[in-house]
């Protein structure tokens, strides 16, 4: 049976002083929609997935202290379908954890791993393409697939995917004579600009856009594999799941799971494993990973200069070109004069001033701050 997992544990630190303990960016309501409506990225990820997976087929793994916000926004997703983190422990246990519930009450379960950080454009063709992973694994148990992007510039701070030979057992591989699904040669993590460069130029490289379908059990038999001490607490897990001791064996065995990425620990050591089968399929579709301000403000119209502005607040632009403003607060104005690729976030607790090509370094300024700002 298919079934569909939204990672939904980040904190977005880089998305400071709107994204903050207890409001992760993830339920943030800042995503304009068709309608003009503000949606959170979870919303979002969670819509893309009506007419593909059945609702009560879905899962979010996100932080136990978030269950009732989740609830509340989402009410669709019962306490069943909400897999609360004691901690986060990396992206590698949110897919084990999965893993384990699902396998242990459906043997034959092939599940998506979704994120609540992208933006993807249309859903007819996510779709079609999710799909098509669903296929692979049906049809074979030890494939693992990944969703590589085309890239539209060199960028360091994504993974990529090298593809390998075509494959051509499924008719649905092929759409309009465009071969979609490929094995994989190897996987690459955050590149320094030289390599990114030549692997864009090379035309055999997507990015690695952080979502896979898994056949649930192929993903323990690796996990026992490659990282046999987070395997052996997450059997702990599962064995404890639907009963009693539920949520102690949870919250004493999964703090202290080893903490990694699933690139890390599945993806990369299943790539040389010729027990298993590492595929990707190409989703050609405008995918925006919305990590930071800049890539959020990618989001809004610019005007004539290059300047993007929103939120409740009024904001004004006078001989300033290629700077952004999100004003959260009604009746509070913000202007901004002679400026050039300025960041300016205001709230009512916090007002943040950067340079856009400064944003990676938020993070680290956020952790200088007292306890009742981060």
């Amino acid at each position: 049976m298919r079934y569909a997992m939204i990672m939904a544990g980040g904190s977005g630190t880089r998305l400071w002083p709107v994204s903050r303990d207890g409001q992760p960016k993830q339920l943030i309501e800042f995503i304009p929609d068709d309608s003009g409506r503000n949606r959170s990225l979870l919303e979002l990820a969670a819509t893309r997935l009506n007419g593909l997976v059945e609702s009560d087929q879905r899962y979010i793994c996100t932080g136990e202290r978030y269950r009732e916000q989740i609830k509340e926004v989402l009410p669709e997703f019962g306490d069943a379908q909400i897999l609360g983190e004691p901690m986060p422990r990396d992206t590698v246990n949110a897919v084990g954890f999965t893993a384990a519930v699902l396998a242990k009450q459906d043997k034959d379960a092939v599940f998506a791993v979704l994120t609540a950080d992208h933006l993807i454009q249309p859903n007819d063709v996510f779709q079609d393409r999710l799909r098509l992973g669903f296929e692979l694994v049906e049809q074979d148990a030890s494939r693992m697939v990944t969703f590589s992007i085309k890239p539209t510039y060199p960028a360091t701070g994504f993974g990529y995917v090298e593809r390998g030979s075509a494959i051509d057992t499924l008719d649905t591989a092929r759409v309009d004579g465009v071969q979609l699904a490929f094995t994989v040669s190897k996987f690459v993590e955050k590149p320094p600009l030289h390599m990114a460069q030549a692997y864009v130029e090379s035309g055999h490289f997507g990015w690695n856009s952080g979502m896979f379908v898994y056949h649930a059990q192929t993903v323990l038999d690796c996990l026992a594999k490659y990282k046999p001490e987070c395997h052996e607490g997450l059997m702990k897990i599962q064995e404890a799941w639907g009963t009693d001791d539920q949520q102690r064996v949870l919250n004493e065995v999964y703090p202290e799971l080893a903490k990694t990425s699933v690139d890390y620990a599945i993806m990369e050591p299943a790539s040389a494993d010729p027990a298993i089968r590492v595929c990707t399929v190409e989703m050609d579709v405008k995918w925006k990973d919305v990590g930071s301000w800049p890539s959020f403000f990618e989001t809004i119209t610019p005007d004539n200069a290059g300047n993007r502005s929103t939120g409740e607040g009024a904001t004004y632009f006078e001989a300033s070109s290629q700077s952004s403003v999100f004003n959260t607060e009604d009746g509070h104005a913000v202007a901004l004069v002679g400026c050039e690729g300025l960041v300016v976030v205001h709230t009512e607790r916090a007002t943040l001033v950067m340079p856009a090509d400064k944003a990676q370094q938020l993070k680290d300024i956020r952790e200088q701050l007292p306890s009742d700002l981060k």
